[in-house]
């Protein structure tokens, strides 16, 4: 999908230097891929081999130390504060506040019209089955409950770019299944672009348009696979041989196969 035009991000041999106590640790070597507008982009990778430092530097949190990056389409405003929304592995829910509060809190630090975003933020409480949740706090919710929540959070503001470091990393499988399926759904309706990180093989291959494979760190590019499995995805597809040869691939290409 979204392969049109010119990419909403670029990145083109993209180095990352962490220096501590006069010592160098080269995190990430080399990174280049693209994300297009409206594609969902998985990011694979053993742990620590940098897949959390690129998506830091995608939303501006972390500089780099060579290479390039561009977000945005050339011609076009782009301002990380409002136009990238981010959903971390833990749900990050502020405790205090209310389901719908926590929602609105991006708006509210962007200063959005209080009407028109606390009407965005219901819609979005129903978009991802949290309809009737709005004065609850997080302790009342499920872990999964909880990370639908977040999701909402980041789509509050309209963002052009979503986000997403091993959301449902610390879910159980079964919640971790069903939330793949919900962000497909959340995707299909609202059309947002999304770099998703993540460790899983499997579940990188069933949510992606692409799979960009990084190798163990110091991050390495070792392919770019676009994933011609047709939408909408189900689970029913992961028995095929059409995927298990995409999960093989991938496999091999980190020294698994």
């Amino acid at each position: 999908m979204g392969e049109t035009g010119p990419p909403l991000i670029r990145l083109r041999d993209v180095r990352k230097i962490y220096r501590a106590g006069g010592v160098e640790h080269l995190a990430v070597s080399e990174a280049s891929f693209d994300v297009h507008a409206g594609e969902l982009v998985s990011l694979v990778g053993p742990s620590g081999c940098g897949k959390t430092t690129l998506l830091k530097i995608v939303a501006g949190l972390h500089g780099h130390d060579g290479g390039e990056v561009t977000i945005g389409a050339p011609g076009t405003a782009f301002d990380p504060a409002r136009d990238i929304g981010m959903v971390f592995q833990q749900a990050l829910l502020l405790k205090w506040r209310t389901v719908l509060g926590n929602v609105l809190l991006p708006a509210e630090i962007l200063g959005l019209p209080a009407r028109a975003a606390r009407e965005r933020a219901c819609a979005l409480l129903s978009l991802v089955g949290l309809a009737g949740t709005e004065d609850k706090y997080p302790a009342e919710l499920s872990g999964g409950m909880q990370q639908r929540a977040a999701i909402a959070r980041a789509l509050i503001h309209g963002p052009k770019l979503l986000l997403m470091d091993e959301p449902f990393g610390a879910l159980d499988a079964l919640t971790r299944e069903r939330m793949n399926l919900e962000l497909l759904r959340i995707r299909a309706e609202t059309g947002a672009t999304i770099l998703f990180v993540t460790h899983g093989i499997a579940e990188a291959v069933f949510l992606g348009d692409r799979v960009v494979v990084l190798t163990a760190g110091p991050a390495r590019m070792a392919d770019d696979i676009a994933v011609t499995l047709p939408r909408p995805r189900t689970l029913a597809m992961k028995t095929t041989q059409e995927f298990g040869e995409y999960a093989r691939r991938i496999y091999a290409l980190l020294g698994l196969g």
